[in-house]
């Protein structure tokens, strides 16, 4: 799409309703930021993104005014056109919070709801400790250090560090390597002309934010973390009553908790769009049936006859049942997770097992006649993934395995919304990374007993990677350890599929224990299980 001569590039993806429009924030990143929200959003809505024009496959102007807070309002209300929305729930993180107020309140026909999550809207005054307001953007400095390196003459001089530092004040999250490097990567997308046009263009002043919040009408919702290092959460909290908005503060988590917090915020996200915008019932014609069947009946609203139906059975009357997550990387899990399934079988006849899993297992488990469950279509490829980091060379499977982040969390979201409502007795997951790692995350999702399979414990380094390699690795490693003695509640039953005897002798990294006497704590060993027995 072009606009005044300007190209932007926007995305469209789902096609249900309402329509969510993920707005840009400052173009030191682009639409790419939203990743890990647009699977899951786009699994119930339908998603509209775009990337800010300064970065991503957007134009860079280089006039400063075209970098305007206007100009950036005037591009979603084109994007809006161009892909025939009438109307969308907005949603901006930081600066994006300003183009979504000023978007609200200017063209309240276009705009459903707004949330803003970490909004720039200066309502009341900064940070202090980040020194912007004092230290000269303009001036060159003799040192640069701390914030004084947001000043334009080092932009110029080392962009890449600077870009290094402030992600690394945006993710004050422990063990946020991943999303600091994604957005380095995208900050070097652009350049730093562009980001001092940008920095010099005209945005929402404290005024104007005033006049907007008083015009706004639409439902909104503000969204802060609470250790927020870039705009602290009291400017967030000061929206929130200028519009007389829900404010959510999630405790602990920095600038973006959409990128470090994602299963919060997306269902966060997705309880506030459903208030405002509720899905469509799902209906039937048929005659109510008596409630002695268990079955609640309630009138659609102007429709009658027509009822919204459910079901619920009582806890003892309900028959055993497990549900299978078995990793698509390697038809051997499949092979022994199939002996699992039978085994426990055999042992309780009355097990149900339903399957969540991917191509190729989920071919092998049909075969054998087992049960895969529809939500099983929802589910991201990670062998498509593996198979195209691999490509012609060798596979480097830690920074494969990094580089899935956005599909695992897409996966758990598949896997969140079944068990919400599908319960089971049980969960297995035999390396169902994502299951495992966003449960120690977020503990207060797990409902049913949980069995953790894997036949390698830990990350190591390659010879050939580096101090770096060895510092993620480590990292990673750290943060697990962290997450079982936290919550060891987590892991109803953690196996070991092999003995003591295949793990390396080798240390999780520099001050962590080794990996064998902590696995030997952690975990049951099972032997060996092929499936070919």
């Amino acid at each position: 799409m072009e606009r005044d001569g300007v190209h932007i590039a926007w995305e469209r993806y789902g096609d249900g309703e309402p329509t969510i429009l993920l707005l840009p924030t400052w173009s030191i990143v682009h639409s790419r930021l939203w990743k890990m929200q647009i699977p899951y959003l786009a699994r119930h809505y339908r998603v509209v993104t775009f990337d800010g024009r300064g970065n991503g496959r957007s134009d860079r102007p280089e006039d400063v005014a075209a970098y305007a807070d206007t100009e950036f309002v005037a591009d979603a209300l084109a994007v809006l056109d161009a892909t025939a929305t009438a109307r969308a729930i907005v949603v901006g993180v930081s600066m994006g919070g300003g183009y979504a107020l000023r978007l609200a309140a200017e063209h309240p026909d276009r705009v459903e709801a707004a949330v803003f999550e970490g909004p720039y809207v200066p309502l009341a005054d900064p940070d202090p400790e980040r020194q912007t307001e004092t230290v000269p953007f303009d001036e060159p400095l003799e040192r640069y250090e701390g914030w004084a390196k947001y000043n334009l003459h080092y932009w110029r001089q080392d962009y890449r560090d600077f870009l290094e530092f402030f992600f690394g004040q945006v993710y004050s999250e422990p063990h946020s390597t991943k999303p600091i490097e994604d957005c380095v990567g995208w900050g070097l997308e652009t350049d730093a002309e562009t980001l001092i046009r940008i920095e010099r263009a005209p945005y929402v002043d404290r005024a104007a934010a005033r006049d907007f919040a008083a015009r706004v009408t639409c439902p909104c919702l503000v969204i802060h973390g609470g250790d927020d290092g870039i705009i602290p959460a009291r400017l967030g909290r000061a929206l929130a009553e200028a519009l007389g908005a829900e404010f959510l503060e999630l405790a602990g988590s920095g600038h973006n908790p959409n990128a470090r917090d994602p299963v919060r915020f997306d269902l966060a996200l997705r309880d506030f769009i459903d208030r405002v915008h509720p899905p469509a019932l799902a209906t039937s014609t048929e005659a109510p049936t008596p409630a002695g069947d268990a079955t609640v009946g309630r009138p659609a609203a102007g429709v009658a006859g027509t009822v919204r139906s459910r079901s619920w059975t009582r806890a003892c009357g309900r028959r055993r049942r497990a549900l299978y997550i078995s990793s698509p990387i390697g038809l051997g899990h499949a092979q022994r997770d199939l002996a699992i399934a039978r085994e426990l079988r055999r042992i309780h006849p009355d097990l149900e097992i339903d399957w969540l899993a991917q191509h190729p297992v989920t071919q092998f488990l049909e075969a054998s006649g087992e049960r895969i469950h529809p939500a099983s279509t929802a589910l991201a490829s990670e062998s498509g993934h593996i198979e195209s980091e691999s490509g012609e060379h060798d596979l480097h499977c830690f920074g494969a395995w990094r580089r899935m982040d956005e599909i695992l969390l897409a996966n758990f979201m598949v896997f969140h919304d079944l068990v919400r409502d599908d319960p089971y007795d049980l969960w297995i997951g035999d390396e169902a990374w994502e299951l495992d790692y966003y449960l120690h995350e977020n503990p207060e999702l797990k409902t049913a007993a949980y069995v953790w399979l894997t036949d390698f414990v830990g990350w190591l380094p390659m010879p050939d990677g580096g101090e770096r390699e060895a510092y993620l690795t480590a990292d990673y490693n750290a943060e697990m350890i962290e997450h079982i003695a936290r919550f060891p509640r987590i892991r109803d039953r953690a196996i070991f599929v092999g003995n003591p005897d295949d793990i390396v002798p080798d240390s999780f990294g520099p001050g962590l224990p080794k990996i064998r006497g902590w696995t030997e704590a952690h975990y049951d060993f099972a032997g060996y299980v092929t499936g070919f027995d």
